[in-house]
């Protein structure tokens, strides 16, 4: 299963694409990271990709506000109260 991050970044026109990918392998590194903090709008690009892929985390997620599983359950509920599929 393909993360939602990678489809976000799959989504983008070529030329933002390979940036995102490209701040990103430089965002989860340390050395990477000091790199990215010269330039600071690619450090809050490489800082906003990172926290992004952490969302994806249920953990997190929940922590958050955002239970996937209840809202699946929610949506289930509604449906079968107005008798659809």
């Amino acid at each position: 299963m393909e993360r939602a991050l990678d489809e976000y970044i799959a989504a983008a026109p070529q030329p933002q694409r390979s940036g995102m990918h490209a701040v990103l392998a430089l965002a989860r590194r340390p050395r990477g990271a000091v790199l990215l903090n010269r330039i600071p709008p690619l450090a809050q690009i490489g800082r906003t990709l990172l926290a992004m892929e952490r969302y994806e985390e249920p953990s997190v997620a929940r922590s958050l506000g955002w239970d996937a599983e209840a809202v699946v359950a929610h949506g289930r509920a509604l449906r079968r109260a107005e008798g659809r599929p």
